[in-house]
């Protein structure tokens, strides 16, 4: 969380530097690069947090493919920038996507670290390279504006932030760092990363539509407002969020064979980050005006149509990423694969349709009317199918999102009664922290729990106490294991 609140404040400065068309030609840049980190290593990294067996096993092999595969996509990034950036609307982006898109191969070198990091909850050394990463990049990013580099100041920053903290990543990595080739492994590697890598696809072309679109229909500068609104509406989930997504997966590889547990354990997390963050996110929505004044000034005003609405879809999706990570820990692949698909297919022509009629808040609209009414229906009824009921998941959402819909209402109100933006923000915000403070001390035993199953699974992976999976299955790949019995009835980014 502290490396998270860091980064909001590194977004502002350089909001204020850089104008709306500046900030609008990087979006573009960010964009490519976030299509390319989402499968550049081909998958293949996620199968070292859910290897069964010593993840020394694999590691090598899956060093290997990694920067091999982002070196070759990068090559085709190089050749491909300047089209890409002509159909965004902005063409002078050209080089500034090929540099910042270097950062691929810095991830692709460093997939394997963080990958050992993540299976081992090293979230303490990962926090020491990502400050650097952002604090690095900030200092070369601001300089460089300052210096009227304009867009490619932001690409330089990232670039140079980037590089220091592979070199950490690679220090701070469980094991070294090793490069080698199994074929037989390669192919387990390949049958189990592949899919995710097709999903991780669709699943950036689901999250980036709405800056694509909004990029080639309405231009770069729009998109700036555009993209300025999303950072903004995603600070919950980048501050609460992410960082939890970081461990949730390893932990729930941890409890594969005791499914009750897992179920458990799934609800009394995504319990948790709902209660934090529903009511941020609401209060974005509810304070769009005097936020959007107060943190980034007057020249961003427009950005305000978009985060009206952005905010209710942060909260959308940080439900449904939550879901995908245990569906890709229960090897359900196919069904986040289809359910992406099916979201693309429909969200495109929306978000063209939104984007024409209303400008960016008709893209934002598009975006929540589609997560609303056509995919949380969607993920509740295979939640179902996995044995975790409807009911089950309204219990434990109904108060939290009852209570963050009074919270956005109530900052609406207190930004239409006081017209300084400083205030508006503060007596909105302390409603808000009251609200979470008072819904998280229900949940003490949730967080007592989850602390020691947290515990129990770190020993466990260790080697401090005895493991509690079957001795059939150690060495073999999981996604070759045979499914856990179910009770009778009563599934990136560049480094910071």
């Amino acid at each position: 969380m502290v490396a998270r609140f860091s980064t909001l404040g590194i977004g502002v400065a350089l909001a204020r530097i850089l104008g709306p068309h500046e900030f609008g030609a990087f979006a573009v840049a960010m964009v490519a690069l976030l299509a390319l980190l989402s499968f550049n290593e081909l998958g293949v990294s996620l199968a070292i947090v859910r290897w069964e067996g010593e993840p020394s096993e694999i590691a090598p092999t899956v060093a290997t493919i990694s920067v091999i595969s982002s070196i070759i996509i990068y090559a085709g990034c190089f050749l491909g920038a300047p089209a890409f950036a002509s159909a965004m609307g902005a063409p002078s982006a050209a080089n500034v996507i090929r540099v910042l898109a270097i950062n691929v191969i810095f991830d692709g070198l460093v997939s394997t670290p963080v990958a050992l990091m993540q299976r081992y909850f090293r979230q303490d050394r990962k926090m020491i390279a990502d400050q650097a990463n952002n604090w690095i990049g900030t200092g070369t990013s601001i300089g460089l504006a300052l210096l009227h580099f304009g867009a490619m100041s932001l690409a330089i920053g990232r670039l140079a932030g980037a590089a220091v903290a592979a070199v950490l990543f690679i220090a701070f990595s469980p094991e070294p760092l090793r490069f080698g080739f199994d074929p037989v492994k390669a192919k387990e590697l390949f049958r189990f990363g592949m899919p995710l890598a097709g999903a991780s696809i669709v699943v950036f072309a689901v999250q980036n539509a709405d800056q694509i679109v909004v990029g080639h229909v309405l231009g770069a500068t729009a998109l700036g407002f555009y993209a300025l609104a999303f950072n903004l509406s995603s600070w919950p989930l980048t501050v609460f969020s992410m960082p939890i997504r970081t461990v949730a997966p390893a932990l729930f590889s941890r409890l594969q064979h005791d499914r009750p547990a897992m179920h458990k354990t799934f609800l009394g997390c995504l319990e948790l980050v709902e209660t934090i963050t529903l009511p941020i996110c609401m209060l974005i929505s509810g304070a769009a005006v005097p936020l959007v004044s107060f943190v980034y000034g007057s020249k961003w005003a427009m950005a305000v149509q978009a985060l009206a609405w952005l905010g209710g879809l942060a909260a959308i999706r940080i439900l449904f990423e939550f879901i995908y990570d245990f569906f890709v820990v229960l090897a359900r692949s196919r069904v986040v694969f289809t359910v992406q698909v099916v979201w693309l297919i429909i969200l495109v022509p929306g978000l063209i349709a939104g984007s024409k009629a209303y400008g960016i808040g008709g893209a934002a609209m598009a975006e929540v009317a589609v997560g609303l009414f056509v995919l949380l229906p969607w993920y509740m009824a295979e939640l179902g199918k996995v044995g975790i009921e409807r009911r089950l998941l309204l219990g434990r959402m109904w108060l939290p999102l009852l209570a963050a819909t009074m919270v956005g209402l109530a900052a609406h109100a207190i930004a239409g009664v006081i017209s300084q933006a400083f205030v508006a923000c503060t007596v909105s915000g302390v409603l808000a922290l009251v609200v979470v403070g008072l819904l998280g001390y229900r949940l003490r035993s949730v967080i007592v729990a989850l602390r020691a199953t947290l515990r129990g699974a770190t020993t466990a992976e260790r080697g401090d106490g005895e493991s509690e999976l079957p001795q059939r299955t150690q060495g073999r790949p999981p996604w070759e294991l045979e499914p856990a019995q179910e009770p009778a009835p009563a599934q990136g980014v560049v480094p910071g």
